[in-house]
């Protein structure tokens, strides 16, 4: 069943724009709300946290409308972490959870996730019944069984409280000063508290989110505000999320970043030495460096490669049995702890192993050399498709002939953004810079 409301990671746009309407928020709160209510049980229960962003507003207030419609419960969480959101749907019994979040977007956008009563992210086929749901003639409940909606004061307490339990017992961030940027989103009050309690000395960035200013200048897709605040204070580390919390960004004492390639190198490695990653197998995209690729097999551990997208990183390790995954963009996803990509969690275990070997950040951030990576992006507009042009087809069949034996090329286009995605890797530079950009040309042209 094809979808055309979903991407890879839910339902996003600009907001008061169509699909990010609150018009179709409603229609999907109560198409998610007839799929997921079970029949004959008489309570029926979502949870819907929410990111920083002025829309949020808008659309938590008509998925409420929806979902109540179809006689669910609401229970609303407020501003909190992706994988908090994960993670309360199952704490709570819930039917549904729903994220209200565009991520790493700027504030224009919104998005609407949907997780399962296990806390995972929905698959292909469900998200393509939800979406056949939202034009379809549904039920609606009965006026003696309209949903209740409620908000629920502690929801973020008890998220902190087991992102506490993740770090190891024993183990403490005395003495360790450490830069957050929280990005002004869902992250701003917990990431801070959490790092606090734990002992670190906090220098909180990005924790004064105005409904505007979300990923604005800040966060994992542009930590050079926290790298100077590392620089500045003379911090041991930094961890730069995204705006929903469920990416990260480290940064040494010096500002130099990880990316997540580097990030899962290390706890993979130590897993492994550890003898707790299972199956001897990281999974990780086809972004990920070669690099990475290289020293999992220089330690006998396999690199499982998938499609762009944190869910499908996700849907391979259950059905593999992993437990460690992610993305190059950040997304760290430990199952032995949470359900999803999350960011305080994966800095959590990073900063336990800067407690545990008492090495420096610098030390423990490069596990690998990269082989030289460039990507580009390409915008076009709504309804063309740039890649099926016989011209620019030319010039991609011409470059991967060029770059055969070298290195490899990978074009996509973006799940949640209208972007082509132009990604090569090659130990020569020189050939590398000119074949992507020959093919950025090329599609620009069509565009």
């Amino acid at each position: 069943m094809s979808r055309k409301l979903f991407g890879t990671d839910g339902v996003r746009g600009r907001a008061n724009t169509y699909p990010m309407t609150a018009e179709m928020a409603l229609k999907l709160g109560a198409a998610a709300g007839r799929y997921f209510r079970s029949e004959g049980s008489l309570a029926h229960r979502v949870v819907i946290g929410k990111d920083t962003r002025l829309s949020g507003y808008m659309l938590e207030n008509a998925l409420t409308a929806g979902l109540t419609s179809m006689g669910m419960n609401v229970l609303l969480l407020g501003p909190c972490p992706t994988p908090a959101v994960g993670f309360l749907t199952r704490s709570m019994r819930a039917d549904i959870g729903v994220m209200i979040s565009a991520s790493h977007n700027p504030h224009q956008d919104n998005g609407i996730k949907f997780f399962g009563p296990d806390g995972f992210k929905l698959s292909d086929a469900a998200e393509a019944e939800i979406e056949a749901m939202v034009e379809a003639e549904l039920e609606l409940a009965s006026p003696e069984s309209i949903g209740r909606a409620k908000r629920i004061d502690d929801a973020l307490g008890r998220y902190e409280e087991y992102a506490k339990t993740t770090f190891p017992s024993g183990l403490r961030l005395d003495g360790l000063k450490v830069v957050i940027d929280c990005a002004n989103g869902a992250a701003y009050k917990a990431a801070p508290d959490v790092l606090w309690e734990l002992g670190a000395e906090v220098i909180p960035v990005g924790v004064n989110p105005n409904g505007k200013n979300i990923n604005d200048r800040c966060g994992s897709t542009f930590t050079q505000t926290a790298a100077e605040a590392v620089v500045a204070h003379g911090a041991h580390v930094g961890i730069c999320l995204d705006g929903d919390a469920d990416r990260v960004m480290i940064l040494d004492e010096a500002g130099r970043v990880a990316d997540g390639d580097q990030i899962m190198a290390l706890l993979a490695g130590r897993w492994a030495q550890d003898g707790r990653l299972n199956g001897k197998t990281l999974v990780a995209t086809v972004m990920s460096n070669l690099g990475l690729e290289r020293f999992l097999s220089s330690r006998g551990l396999e690199l499982l490669r998938t499609n762009v997208g944190d869910r499908y990183v996700v849907e391979a390790m259950r059905a593999g049995g992993f437990n460690l995954g992610g993305e190059q963009s950040g997304h760290i996803v430990m199952t032995d702890y949470a359900t999803t990509g999350d960011g305080l969690i994966a800095g959590l275990q990073f900063l336990a192993e800067m407690a545990r070997s008492g090495n420096a950040a610098s030390a423990l951030v490069r596990q690998f050399e990269a082989v030289p990576q460039m990507l580009k992006n390409v915008r076009y507009a709504a309804g063309l498709e740039p890649l099926k042009a016989d011209a620019v087809r030319a010039v991609i069949d011409a470059n991967t002939a060029r770059i055969k034996g070298k290195g490899r090329i990978l074009i996509r286009k973006s799940g949640t953004e209208p972007l082509i995605r132009v990604m090569a890797e090659c130990e020569d530079a020189g050939l590398l810079a000119d074949v992507v950009d020959g093919i950025v040309a090329a599609v620009e042209a069509a565009v």
